[in-house]
């Protein structure tokens, strides 16, 4: 039994699962959203793709494992072929399924995702098109995580009242106090609606980062290749440069989102004396002012003595409203 443990663990590669929730959790930062329930099926989905990519290796470089790696499971007899292939497939629909409960564009991302995946491991890997295969997975799966974050960010409202009808007064709900109206009885009951979902405006910002990440995934890979025959070193020193412009330019973005907040989502408290802005709008002409001091009764003070309303001032009436 343990024999049987140790080579499925060594099949899929479990000593790199901790690299793979990173991509869901960076997709979820980069759309500037913290980790939630959609963050973690988008993780399970991940790692649930990525170990099937890793049994359908093995299964389809078991001819060149024999003769390179003898001592992996599968040529070395510990697992069969038809054993790896099921478990490929077995691991590709758990992740759909668990893409699936994120909402449907996630399912949409997570099923391009399979496809890159099962397409490199069986033709692409020894083809010019592996490097850009592999960068495309990997940013696939940064934006997994950021569309599976998005889309079960749910609004928080669920009826459907109009405006001025949710049961308190307009001028109620600014001095703080509820009030019932008319219109918000006249209208009944109010009607459930669906939450309103916000996915694609936020998953745009997902996009720099994800080909930031492909474009890393692209020069390690492109290294890779030759890991077991050896080659040129024009591949290294040219992936070296890459890198080292890939993480010049994530400094400057980093930088330019510290420097520009006004651009870059305004942080900062904005105060009405920023000339940049414009001023205030005024309060409406029709809504009373605010004052500490309630209106005097009409009805207690004498006719002789009641005050004529001032024409700059609202009436008593018009304050009641």
């Amino acid at each position: 039994m343990k024999a049987a443990v140790r080579a499925w663990a060594e099949l899929l590669r479990v000593s790199a699962l901790f690299t793979v929730p990173g991509d869901a959790l960076a997709g979820a930062a980069a759309i500037g959203r913290r980790p939630g329930r959609g963050t973690a099926l988008a993780v399970g989905a991940s790692l649930c793709l990525y170990e099937a990519g890793m049994a359908l290796n093995d299964w389809a470089d078991r001819d060149e494992d024999a003769i390179d790696r003898p001592h992996r499971p599968i040529p070395s007899g510990r697992i069969t072929p038809g054993a790896a292939l099921a478990a490929a497939g077995a691991l590709t629909a758990a992740g759909l399924t668990l893409a699936a409960r994120a909402g449907r564009p996630a399912l949409t991302v997570a099923t391009g995702l399979a496809a890159t995946v099962w397409a490199y491991d069986l033709h692409l890997k020894h083809t010019p098109a592996g490097p850009a295969a592999m960068a495309g997975a990997r940013a696939l799966d940064l934006l997994l995580g950021a569309t599976a974050t998005a889309g079960t960010g749910t609004g928080s409202v669920g009826v459907k009242r109009p405006v001025g009808a949710t049961g308190t007064s307009r001028a109620a709900r600014n001095a703080g106090t509820v009030l019932p109206t008319r219109t918000a009885r006249a209208m009944g009951p109010a009607r459930p609606v669906r939450p309103a979902r916000t996915t694609h405006p936020d998953v745009r910002a997902a996009v720099p980062a994800a080909a930031l990440l492909g474009a890393h995934t692209y020069a390690v890979t492109a290294v890779s290749r030759h890991e077991a025959q050896g080659g040129s070193t024009v591949a290294p020193l040219g992936a070296l440069a890459a890198i080292v412009a890939l993480g010049a330019a994530a400094v400057r973005e980093q930088h330019g989102s510290r420097t520009c907040p006004r651009f870059r989502g305004r942080t900062a408290p904005v105060t009405a004396t920023d000339p940049e802005l414009p001023p205030p709008a005024s309060s409406s002409p029709h809504s009373p002012p605010r004052t500490s001091v309630p209106p005097p009764n009409p009805s207690s003070t004498p006719p002789s003595t009641r005050p004529r309303p001032s024409p700059s001032a609202p009436s008593a009436a018009a304050s009641g409203r």
